[in-house]
């Protein structure tokens, strides 16, 4: 029965690998940011629009379903100069089809900073990410990405009383190879 079961799992396995597909690419992206401050900012707080720029590489394990990580400079925050942070970040997204065209992702991602050195945030942060894409033809697409922290961006040695977490909407097209 254990050689069995064995078999069946190497078999599945192996159906697995040959039925994945590889792609790369490049995305480009709008930005809109802002900071959510607990507690509430006594400033004026606004948005922040930047651009976003991606490689990506997504590893399909079926037609459906497939693995979607990036290497994506982001530039966040809030408008006012000391508001404003950059990063690098790591989207790890599982991607979903419902159709040939429409897939929606959702996963998360982690960030380094890459603005000025004590500049009051901290150097990494955690977000979750949701997301639907739309493949306008075999390789061209346009999606739209809602990111939310999950931990402070602020250094709490610097600003220990106040915590403040990124949100961004993004607006991206791009390219699959």
């Amino acid at each position: 029965m254990k050689k069995f079961l064995l078999a069946s799992l190497l078999v599945g396995l192996t159906t697995i690998c040959m039925a994945q597909e590889v792609r790369y690419g490049v995305r480009g992206a709008l930005n809109v940011s802002n900071l959510d401050f607990d507690p509430d900012a006594t400033f004026e707080n606004k948005h922040r629009n930047g651009f976003a720029f991606a490689g990506f590489v997504e590893y399909g394990f079926s037609e459906e379903l497939a693995l979607h990580t990036e290497l994506q400079w982001s530039a966040e925050g809030g408008k006012d100069e000391d508001l404003r942070a950059d990063y690098i970040q790591m989207p790890i997204l599982l991607k979903l089809s419902t159709s040939d065209r429409l897939s929606f992702m959702s996963g998360p991602q982690v960030a380094l900073k890459t603005w000025q050195n004590n500049d009051g945030f901290s150097t990494f942060a955690f977000s979750g990410v949701i997301g639907a894409e739309y493949m306008i033809t075999d390789e061209l697409f346009v999606d739209a990405r809602f990111s939310y922290g999950l931990t402070n961006i602020l250094d709490e040695d610097n600003l220990p009383n106040l915590e403040a977490k990124n949100h961004v909407m993004q607006f991206g097209f791009g390219i699959k190879i």
